[in-house]
């Protein structure tokens, strides 16, 4: 009985045994799964989660709304500075200047997109200053972002934009014809002039109209000619993330990180006529260098 007993006992032992060893892979993979979804990566600083309830887009009206209502409000105090200055059109240029450094920095604050700024050092220079074109958002951070001193240039049919364009326009910054080439060519010598005689820098969007899709675009030869003609510096400014945070023709703001980039300046006393097609692809491609992988021309 015993000898029974103690037979029965160690093949309890034994299958206790087998059942263990059989179920242990099963005990562990727990662990394993769990360890797994704990190391996995954290999103990056500027990944942002495009959130489409009806929240986010109630807070992006009210971001809009709240825009517009303070550049009513800036303009129209600008708008009375500007029409006293009438007498000094080069003090209207400066003042305007004032007008986009507090309305550009004050629209983007209530927008409220996280912004890194690189290559400050370079911002003050008298020089070309062109930016790529995405966004509405563009608007806001060149206003900002050039030194008091520099005039603007845009097409003539500016005037008809509502509040901007006519303040634009009483600010003495400049508009070119682009209705045929000999027009244009006639506008970028009067601009290069202008520039010239008051010791002015320049800003302008060397892509000639903003991109559908954040990518950079083919640029235009005005910027060149106005180079050549000025021998003033070029000093890109590269725009990043603003095609995300307010794509063109939409009403919606996006929490979409942007940064600012100043390049050094590009040396232009030495270029010639000559060359106008080498000194454009080699700019574009200085771009292409320093925008992501989803702004770069295809």
């Amino acid at each position: 009985m015993e000898s029974a007993g103690g037979g029965s006992f160690m093949r309890n032992r034994r299958l206790e045994s087998f059942l263990n060893t059989n179920s242990a892979p099963n005990v562990r993979e727990t662990p394993k799964y769990v360890a797994r979804e704990e190391v996995r990566p954290r999103p990056q600083a500027d990944v942002y989660v495009d959130d489409d309830g009806w929240i986010a887009k109630l807070i992006s009206c009210v971001r809009i709304v709240t825009c517009f209502v303070s550049m009513m409000v800036t303009t129209f105090i600008w708008a009375i500075i500007l029409l006293l200055l009438l007498p000094w059109p080069c003090e209207r240029i400066r003042q305007s200047n004032i007008y986009g450094h507090v309305t550009g920095r004050m629209l983007m604050w209530i927008l409220g997109n996280p912004l890194k700024i690189e290559g400050t050092e370079f911002s003050n220079e008298r020089a070309i200053y062109i930016c790529n074109h995405a966004s509405p958002m563009d608007i806001f951070l060149m206003m900002w972002l050039t030194p008091t001193g520099t005039v603007g240039i845009a097409k003539k049919q500016i005037i008809w934009y509502p509040l901007f364009g006519q303040l634009y326009v009483l600010a003495n910054h400049l508009r070119i014809d682009r209705s045929n080439p000999t027009a244009a060519i006639k506008s970028m010598k009067e601009v290069a002039r202008k520039v010239v005689e008051n010791n002015l820098s320049l800003i302008i969007f060397p892509e000639g109209t903003r991109s559908k899709n954040g990518r950079l675009l083919p640029f235009k030869k005005g910027f060149i000619h106005l180079a050549l003609q000025s021998r003033l510096p070029i000093v890109p400014m590269v725009f990043t993330g603003t095609h995300l945070a307010w794509r063109k023709g939409s009403l919606r703001v996006r929490p979409a990180p942007i940064t600012v980039k100043y390049l050094p300046p590009i040396n232009t006393d030495d270029w010639t006529v000559d060359k106008i097609g080498d000194y454009i692809k080699n700019v574009h491609n200085l771009y292409a260098e320093n925008l992501p992988e989803a702004q770069r021309p295809l």
